[in-house]
């Protein structure tokens, strides 16, 4: 099920330097500037979003977040932790140019393998999906809109 969500909504909120050229914005979880891409871009919305909208508590985000996978290194773009410090919500984060496909799913899918939240999340800022996952009868449900922190 789309969701409708504006995240340009929260542009007026980024920080943003230029050197040069180049771009920054400064992300608020990792404190510190990145370079401004599209999917950076989407990633810093869809943070500002998460602490603005869902009231997801600051200390409770990680953004580039490392881990294994099928013993390759990868990183998640944003995993908010619930109280018990466990992972409660992955989302992934794509440029706007690139189209959510089955392939989008199946990589959150596959992140999620070792770190087991409830909640995906797939967007390019378009289009976003948010499924709640049932581990007990290995399925998922589509939902209306994300989960309140």
């Amino acid at each position: 099920m789309l969701l409708e969500l504006d995240f340009l909504q929260f542009q007026p909120k980024l920080r943003l330097t230029k050197s040069g050229e180049t771009t920054y914005v400064f992300d608020p979880i990792r404190k510190k500037e990145v370079v401004l891409t599209p999917e950076e871009l989407l990633r810093q919305l869809v943070l500002l979003y998460l602490l603005d909208e869902k009231k997801c508590p600051l200390h409770r985000i990680r953004s580039e977040i490392g881990i294994e996978v099928n013993g390759l290194k990868k990183r998640c773009d944003i995993v908010v932790f619930d109280a018990d410090v466990k992972p409660w919500l992955v989302v992934e984060c794509k440029s706007p140019k690139v189209r959510l496909s089955q392939a989008t799913f199946e990589q959150v899918a596959r992140y999620n393998l070792c770190l087991k939240a409830p909640f995906l999340v797939a967007t390019n800022g378009l289009n976003t999906y948010c499924c709640a996952l049932d581990f007990e009868h290995a399925s998922f449900q589509y939902l209306e809109e994300l989960p309140a922190f």
